[in-house]
């Protein structure tokens, strides 16, 4: 049984533990799918009701979109907990001899670079469900609405909470162009995602 397989108060009560994950990565992650889940719930209640039927083709296809969205991030969980422990192993290779400490060195980047490539991708997915949540927003029951504003709300904050994990990790990388790169994107990412769900949330507050 993997971890997302679990009942809630397990994963949180693993989440609360000492244990070093599931962490922040996996919240992130769990977060971006919930945003993906409402919008996907926006558009089933929505689907076959008469005051929608002229956007029940643009709310097929952002479900088809959204649901691709939420079994990505969901995955980013198990993701993120690998990537975290194959870190800790590499930073546990013995450091004896040159040739060791060579060998723990590239494992310790290999590592680094992998732990800052799955929040990144997280980011990324997360805006994504953004952009889809306006379009919720727009096209869906009324009677609903709120739920694609609470799921932007989750997804806006899953992005800044993998952006941490990029933050965090990216410093550490030798590779210097790469670290730019990737802090350069996720800058990015955040600037253009605090300006996209503010909207999409007034688009919400004004339709209720």
């Amino acid at each position: 049984m993997t971890i997302t397989q679990t009942s809630v108060d397990e994963f949180l009560d693993r989440l609360a533990s000492s244990a070093a994950t599931p962490g922040g990565g996996s919240a992130a992650a769990i977060m971006g799918a919930m945003g993906a889940a409402l919008v996907s719930m926006v558009c089933n209640v929505s689907i076959g009701k008469k005051a929608c039927a002229a956007s029940e083709p643009e709310l097929l296809a952002i479900r088809a979109e959204s649901e691709r969205l939420r079994a990505r991030l969901t995955a980013m969980v198990a993701d993120d907990i690998a990537a975290f422990d194959a870190l800790m192993t590499a930073y546990k290779l013995p450091k004896a001899s040159a040739d060791e400490q060579g060998r723990r060195a590239a494992a310790i980047q290999t590592s680094l670079t992998r732990a800052t490539e799955v929040p990144l991708d997280c980011a990324r997915a997360c805006a994504e469900v953004i952009v889809l949540a306006r379009r919720a927003a727009e096209h869906g029951y009324k009677g609903v609405i709120s739920d694609a504003g609470v799921g932007v709300l989750s997804a806006h904050a899953a992005l800044r909470s993998a952006a941490l994990n990029v933050y965090i990790n990216a410093p550490a990388l030798h590779d210097r162009v790469v670290a730019e790169r990737y802090h350069t994107e996720i800058d990015a990412l955040v600037a253009s995602a605090t300006a996209a769900h503010e909207a999409v949330y007034s688009i919400v507050r004004d339709r209720l």
